[in-house]
């Protein structure tokens, strides 16, 4: 039985929601790290992990009460609905900053990895062999990808649905960024730029009744990539939950580990001194998407110049990133002890 929420739980609820949505659409950043630092991974595992066959019956059974109860319904609706709004809000934002100040916005990323690190690292207990084992698996995993070529695009539905499966991981592990992923997998412009700009001018198109984007192959067969993608992704979830449930039951230290691991070796892919690369022709010309922008191929990573001011901004950066975590950490800590005070009285 989970403990009834008040207006302001269900508020910052919506804002989690928010950085998760933000964070998942940042390649190399993980959703799931903004879950596990804000102490909620746990549950959102375990409510994901209620989406299932007895759910369902109490649903056809129409025991509503009883389905919402046993799924956790409303701390999921109001995290899921913070993340789409985030897709047509605080993302948008974000790519406003990432195409103006890209060094600002990796930086401040940067910094908050490196806080989630010491968040995650400074009361994790044992280390032995087995843990510390874990922890360089991950680590060598997470740089390993960070590493990789991306392929081709590719619109096949069947592969479509596959990379809805694989980006999920970003909100279910944290460490392992979901857009990275589609990038690697080539489909990153496709499925969260074109589609969601598809979805987001569809939604403008509706609520101006006006439904001639019917009649627009290219749009149909866009939002039809979508809505395949977002099954993958739905299925993604329930069975990535199903198995991190399992091991966060029996293996915590070791997956507290690894998810360590994990989030260390993202900071390669989140390094804020690196060059785009794009994509380009036989000719030496960029490949644009959709919309006119240019297809990112992969990122050079390259030392600050300390001479530049620049880099000492960028610096300014990771330590307000750094901060962010600081005091969330610090205001988790007053909740806490605000919970307890209420329960001893």
């Amino acid at each position: 039985m989970h403990q009834p929420r008040t207006f302001l739980d269900k508020f910052f609820l919506v804002i989690k929601g928010l950085c998760m949505g933000a964070a998942n659409k940042v390649p190399g950043v993980s959703g799931g790290i903004v879950a596990f630092v804000g102490g909620f991974y746990e549950e959102f595992i375990y409510s994901l992990q209620k989406l299932n066959v007895k759910a369902l019956k109490l649903l056809f059974n129409g025991r509503i009460k009883s389905f919402l109860r046993y799924t956790n319904a409303q701390f999921l609706v109001l995290l899921i609905f913070g993340m789409l709004v985030s897709y047509f809000s605080v993302s948008q934002v974000l790519d406003y900053f990432l195409e103006r100040k890209e060094l600002f916005v990796w930086a401040s990323f940067f910094g908050m990895i490196l806080g989630s690190i010491y968040y995650i690292g400074k009361d994790f207990e044992p280390w032995n062999r087995r843990t510390v084992f874990a922890a360089i698996l991950g680590l060598v995993i997470g740089v390993s990808i960070s590493f990789l070529s991306p392929a081709r695009e590719n619109d096949n539905l069947f592969f479509i649905f596959f990379c809805g499966i694989i980006s999920v991981s970003g909100m279910t592990m944290p460490g392992l960024s979901g857009s990275f992923i589609l990038i690697l997998l080539g489909n990153y412009v496709l499925l969260l730029v074109d589609s969601v700009n598809a979805l987001y001018d569809t939604f403008k198109d509706i609520f101006s009744w006006n439904f001639d984007f019917l009649d627009n192959p290219e749009r149909m067969e866009t939002l039809k990539i979508l809505a395949v993608f977002t099954l993958g992704s739905a299925t993604g979830l329930v069975s990535f939950s199903h198995v991190l449930s399992f091991v966060l039951k029996h293996f915590k230290t070791t997956t507290t580990a690894v998810i360590l691991g994990f989030i260390t070796g993202s900071l390669g892919v989140l390094w804020p001194w690196k060059r785009t690369l794009y994509k380009q022709d036989a000719f030496g010309n960029p490949l644009m998407d959709s919309n006119g922008d240019r297809i990112i191929l992969n990122y050079e990573r390259y030392l600050p110049d300390m001479a530049n001011m620049e880099t000492w901004w960028a610096m300014c950066f990771i330590v307000l990133g750094v901060l962010v975590l600081l005091i969330l950490d610090w205001y988790g800590k007053k909740r806490k002890e605000r919970k307890q005070v209420r329960v001893t009285r």
